[in-house]
């Protein structure tokens, strides 16, 4: 290798270095509920050199990425062994995504690929692409991940871009050998399942989005629950919805599940997206509701409109208008790591407290509904500080 190559590899990872060390800065001025950070903690860029260049100069001369990265993206999250871990969906050039695991001492900075990204095996029916790994602790033992299966829809083979979405479900020990479990059984199509993470009546319960289609939610009413005898065979039976859409909404499109629900005192916190249509196209938020601890299915707080929307320079990328989070940490001492991706194209972080989100939940007036519905709890609102004024 020639000393003018290696002065070139050289500048590379010391570039490569300094993206990974960058530190993270909290953004001075919030909305009291969580705090975010200036920085993106991964893009394209993040991802490992050896994934992307070859590194013989016989084979690269002109050391060329080989294999272009696109986007990092809304990735699944966990504690592990003292570590902040995300199943990144990782999406290269070529519109394949696939997981890969990155991990961070902090939760806010310093995040780092693992040195391969996961062999998912497959199911029954090859995929085409898989992506958005929901990750659950349960109460088992295991580890699971449910993610998204795209395949082509073969029941119109001339058009290219009819696809079915379906559930897949894989589960883990140590992050690394995953097992691939059969494809989730439902009536309709999922692309955001969720695994609660304890039993419920002696049951695996899930979260579900049913649609029509791939994209279009169609008759589908929001999110949905369902208990499963058998994770190992998987299968709906039956499916009723526990948080709906609505017109004129943040969530009139549809609405999803995003990471499992943390467990509180006050009850379930859940982390949820809503999708509304706009001149520009599909707007992505995320909002948060609260469910019984003795009924997980029983919502008992919903704050009005979204918790948080792309921001700034999150606005823009491959698709624009799009907040979307499918994993988060509660550390025991309360601390609350929110992993969201903007537009499709990067990822970032917000931290918060359980006692933060709770209150949040609990005290912030839900939706009316209606234009005056709004204008008298804003009226409300003014009076009191009236009074305290």
């Amino acid at each position: 290798m020639s000393t003018e190559y290696q002065a070139k590899i050289a500048a590379l990872r010391q570039r490569h270095e300094q993206l990974l060390r960058k530190p993270n800065i909290p953004e001075e001025f919030g909305n009291g509920i969580y705090t975010r950070y200036q920085n993106p903690i991964l893009t394209a860029e993040h991802t490992p050199l050896e994934w992307r260049y070859d590194f013989n100069e016989q084979d690269n001369p002109y050391l060329m990425q080989r294999i272009m990265m696109n986007a990092t993206l809304n990735s699944g999250a966990i504690k592990w062994q003292g570590k902040y871990l995300l199943v990144v969906r990782v999406e290269g050039a070529d519109r394949k995504s696939f997981f890969a695991v990155a991990e961070s001492p902090n939760g806010i900075d310093n995040f780092r690929f693992w040195e391969e990204p996961v062999t998912m095996p497959e199911d029954v029916i090859p995929a085409t692409n898989i992506y958005d790994m929901r990750l659950t602790a349960h109460q088992d033992g295991w580890i699971y991940g449910l993610f998204c299966v795209e395949r082509h829809d073969d029941s119109q083979p001339a058009d290219l871009s009819a696809a079915t979405a379906t559930c897949g479900i894989a589960r883990t020990r140590d992050l690394r050998t995953w097992y691939r479990l059969p494809d989730l059984k439902s009536r309709s199509q999922q692309r955001n399942v969720v695994l609660h993470p304890e039993f419920v009546d002696g049951k695996y319960a899930l979260y579900t989005r049913p649609q029509d289609g791939f994209i279009d939610a169609g008759s589908g009413g929001g999110i949905g629950w369902a208990l499963i005898d058998d994770i190992e065979h998987a299968e709906i039976r039956d499916e009723k919805i526990i948080n709906a859409r609505h017109y004129h909404t943040i969530m009139e499109v549809k609405n999803g599940e995003g990471p499992h629900p943390i467990r509180t005192d006050r009850g379930w916190l859940h982390l949820a997206h809503g999708v509304r249509g706009c001149a520009s196209g599909l707007r992505y938020v995320l909002y948060m509701y609260m469910t019984a601890l003795d009924d997980p299915t029983r919502v008992i707080a919903q704050p009005g409109g979204y918790f948080l929307v792309p921001q700034g320079g999150e606005y823009i990328g491959d698709v624009m208008n799009v907040a979307f989070a499918n994993g988060w940490i509660a550390d025991p001492d309360g601390k609350v790591f929110i992993y969201y991706a903007s537009s499709d194209t990067r990822m970032h972080v917000a931290v918060s407290t359980v006692d933060r989100l709770v209150d949040y939940c609990m005290n912030t007036p839900e939706d009316g509904f209606t234009t005056a519905a709004s204008v008298e709890t804003i009226k409300k609102l003014i009076e009191k500080n009236r009074k305290n004024g």
